[in-house]
């Protein structure tokens, strides 16, 4: 099955056929027994999907035929709802009135809620994301189970893994089964890890197929890439088009991580949705580089090849890569867009978003090719208690 053999995110990115696949049309001809009936759409909630990741796996499941209900906190930046789904709902999904709400009547339920953001923020903000995001993960789970939704997927993380085994700049990969014995590093990770482990439990309680992805480092075009929110891969492609005498490195540069481009992201998500493995996945590239080789590869994009200048900042583990062994033999297939292809276009859409900034207001631009830490922020906590349900 195909979409016409288009590139739906239009991001040009050459020897993905897989890109052009109706995963959804696949799906129900070979399920017929989770089909919603004749002339209905099958009907999903996403979660997140005002979100980066979110909202690309809502538009293409529209694409693909699906009737998309988005809730999220935030609307997107870069898309109007009528891009991505049929329905957008405004909502806080901390309360479970609300995750009843917009999963009512959905045969699946995605959900890629959640605070996060790069190193700058988790580590200063660690009990709000371990409050916030306990309470998303856990509600909206409860509420697909008290809707009869028949799947639930669930975006978790790399940074479940033991800390331990992430010391070595040289990591040959971690494998699913090294999340235990756990040890995450910082309360993100850990929530992501009991969260899964939830999930997993209600597969084996209710009749809920339950399906886990550990994302390894995104990235792409319409993601957050400026704010202290953004991760590498963002900040490193504001710095490249920013910089002109320097680039700015947190740490020594040693440290290393796998990135995967957003195309690959939303293919796999899908994919393992509609799959039979009921156990958490990595979904990442196994193409691991360290910080330094990774600036000069963003600095490439721009052509610039300025002096690396490293600083003090939060580094995270030292070596972090994702073994694709599960992936290819439960999947048949595992993310493979290169770094150096997925770059060029990240960059392309950063430089473009700059360029609109310095046309339309008198921004320093210098101050992007730097990094900030974000400070500690509690708005999201204290507004909790004036909520009422939306």
């Amino acid at each position: 099955m195909s979409t016409n053999g288009v590139d739906l995110n239009g991001h040009g990115i050459k020897n993905t056929p897989y890109l052009s696949e109706n995963q959804s049309q696949a799906f129900l001809a070979a399920h017929a027994d989770e089909a919603p009936p004749a002339g209905k759409k099958l009907k999903v909630c996403v979660g997140g999907g005002g979100g980066f990741i979110g909202s690309y796996i809502a538009k293409r499941l529209m694409a693909e035929g699906c009737y998309v209900v988005a809730a999220d906190w935030k609307e997107n930046e870069f898309m109007k709802p009528q891009e991505f789904c049929h329905e957008f709902h405004n909502f806080d999904l901390r309360i479970l009135e609300n995750c009843k709400k917009v999963t009512d009547g959905c045969h699946h339920v995605y959900n890629l809620a959640a605070d996060m953001g790069g190193m700058g923020f988790i580590l200063s903000n660690q009990s709000v994301l371990l409050y916030n995001n306990t309470m998303i993960s856990f509600n909206m789970l409860e509420a697909a189970r008290q809707n009869g939704a028949k799947r639930f997927f669930y975006s978790s993380t790399a940074c479940v893994y033991n800390e331990d085994l992430q010391k070595d700049p040289e990591n040959p990969g971690l494998a699913e089964h090294m999340a235990w014995p756990a040890k995450p590093q910082d309360g993100y990770g850990l929530e992501k890890l009991y969260a899964e482990e939830m999930a997993l439990a209600y597969a084996q309680d209710f009749p809920l197929k339950v399906r886990v992805a550990r994302y390894h480092n995104v990235y792409g075009p319409r993601g957050t890439w400026k704010g202290g929110r953004e991760k590498v891969p963002a900040a490193f492609c504001r710095k490249a088009c920013a910089s002109e005498t320097e680039f700015e490195v947190w740490g020594d540069g040693k440290q290393t991580r796998s990135f995967m481009f957003i195309d690959d992201c939303v293919h796999g998500s899908i994919k393992l949705m509609y799959s039979d493995c009921g156990i958490p996945l990595n979904l990442g590239t196994d193409e691991m580089i360290d910080m330094n080789a990774f600036a000069k590869l963003a600095m490439g994009t721009r052509g610039k090849d300025l002096p690396i200048k490293n600083v003090p900042g939060p580094l995270g583990v030292m070596g972090r890569n994702s073994d694709n062994t599960m992936i290819k033999e439960k999947l048949g297939w595992a993310p493979s867009i290169s770094i150096k292809d997925g770059m060029q276009v990240t960059c392309d859409w950063i430089h473009d978003q700059i360029q609109q900034e310095a046309a339309t207001a008198s921004q320093d631009l210098a101050k992007y090719g730097t990094s900030e830490v974000v400070v500690q922020k509690t708005d999201t906590l204290d507004a909790l208690d004036r909520k009422s349900v939306v």
